[in-house]
């Protein structure tokens, strides 16, 4: 299927590895021009390198005050726009009862607020054109017990729901995308292969875990033309894992 994304601009925050290097490698496979954002600037180099295809790397942590503007100017610069924005950096954050507000404030920001504060910043010239994309990667709505995580992803969803009923008459489609059991280092370092095997026969329908593909494959869609009636909406990826039918 011919996407027709082919010469458009990205920016993919937690780019990385995992999930996020995988939407990267698929985007980049489809002729998008990328501007790519983690922690570990060497990750992204490697990236580069597995990909052929230059990239503005963008070595940032998004809990540092500065991150918004600095990730923004540094995109807008090396790319000239930002016509595909993917929220995915974040990370997971299991409380106890006792959770001080610096742990509840530390997971809000990386798993909210960046994201809300980077697709703001980014609108104005998404609006100019009368175009745009914003995908976020979130997770899902069955937390456990606490977690600053699980909190900060049901604002993600309230808010680009919110989002993108105002920005729809600009040509601006805003999704969520929560996905199931990802492989990926960070799975691999937390679930060992017995619990993964015993929750891919028992739980999951599919019978496996995801690929970093699985994600990526469904990023490229909606960043796409052909998804252009497709906003608002939390689509999971997950294998069936999830019991809601909504």
């Amino acid at each position: 299927m011919e996407l027709g994304i082919q010469g458009r601009t990205a920016l993919v925050t937690g780019a990385s590895m995992g999930i996020g290097r995988g939407i990267a490698a698929a985007l980049s496979r489809e002729g998008v021009r990328l501007a790519v954002v983690a922690r570990r600037r060497n990750l992204l180099e490697e990236l580069q390198k597995e990909i052929g295809a230059k990239l503005v790397i963008i070595e940032c942590d998004l809990l540092q005050e500065n991150s918004v503007e600095r990730i923004a100017a540094a995109a807008l610069e090396g790319l000239g726009s930002v016509e595909i924005l993917v929220n995915n950096a974040g990370g997971s954050r299991r409380f106890t009862l006792d959770a001080s507000e610096a742990q509840w404030e530390e997971a809000l920001t990386l798993n909210f607020t960046r994201q809300r504060q980077l697709a703001h910043r980014l609108l104005a010239q998404m609006i100019a054109r009368k175009w745009g994309r914003i995908i976020n990667i979130t997770g899902k709505s069955e937390p456990e017990g606490l977690n600053g995580a699980f909190a900060a992803k049901a604002a993600m969803h309230s808010w680009a729901k919110g989002l993108s009923r105002e920005v729809g008459k600009h040509g601006i489609t805003v999704n969520c995308v929560p996905p199931g059991r990802i492989l990926s280092e960070q799975i691999l370092r937390n679930y060992p292969p017995e619990f993964r095997k015993r929750e891919s026969e028992e739980d999951i329908p599919v019978g496996e875990y995801g690929q970093p593909a699985d994600i990526a494959n469904l990023v490229c869609f909606l960043a796409s033309p052909l998804a252009r009636y497709i906003t608002g909406a939390v689509i999971p990826v997950d294998g069936g894992l999830r019991r809601y039918q909504f």
